[in-house]
C-alpha cells in the first residue's frame, strides 16, 4: 500500500470528533504523537495513542468510525493510516499535521494550566 492510496485531507477538512447527525460512529481524531509532544498541545477531543502503542492499542479504536490521523507534520501519521489501513480501518491521513492544524487557526487545549503551542 503506498501513500497515494491513503485518503488525505487538510486539517481544515477534519470532522468534529462527535457522532454524526444520523447517529452514526464518530470520527476519531487519532493524535500518534510522543507523550511530551500532546502535553505541548493537541486538538480538543483527539484520542492520543502513540506510534509505537498503536498496534498493541488498536482495539481502542472504533472499527466502523472514520480514524483521521495526526502527528506533529504528517511523517508518521501517514505510516499509522497506512498500517490501520492494511488491517482493516478506515484511515485517512491528516495533511501537514498539528503544525498546520495550529496555522489553520483550529482548537488547541492542554491537560495542564500552560497555554497550547505545536510549535
Amino acid at each position: 500500500m503506498t501513500s497515494s492510496e491513503i485518503p488525505a485531507v487538510p486539517v481544515t477538512a477534519v470532522p468534529d470528533t462527535a457522532a454524526d447527525a444520523g447517529g452514526g460512529p464518530a470520527a476519531v481524531l487519532l493524535d500518534v504523537r510522543e507523550d511530551d509532544e500532546w502535553e505541548l498541545g493537541h486538538a480538543p477531543g483527539a484520542v492520543h495513542i502513540p506510534m509505537v502503542d498503536v498496534p498493541a492499542r488498536r482495539e481502542e479504536l472504533d472499527i466502523d468510525a472514520e480514524i483521521y490521523v495526526v502527528c506533529r507534520q504528517g511523517g508518521r501519521s501517514i505510516e499509522v493510516a497506512r498500517y490501520l489501513a492494511y488491517i482493516g480501518y478506515e484511515a485517512i491521513q491528516v495533511n501537514g499535521g498539528m503544525v498546520a492544524w495550529q496555522q489553520a487557526g483550529r482548537p488547541l487545549v492542554t491537560d495542564g494550566d500552560h497555554p497550547a503551542k505545536i510549535y
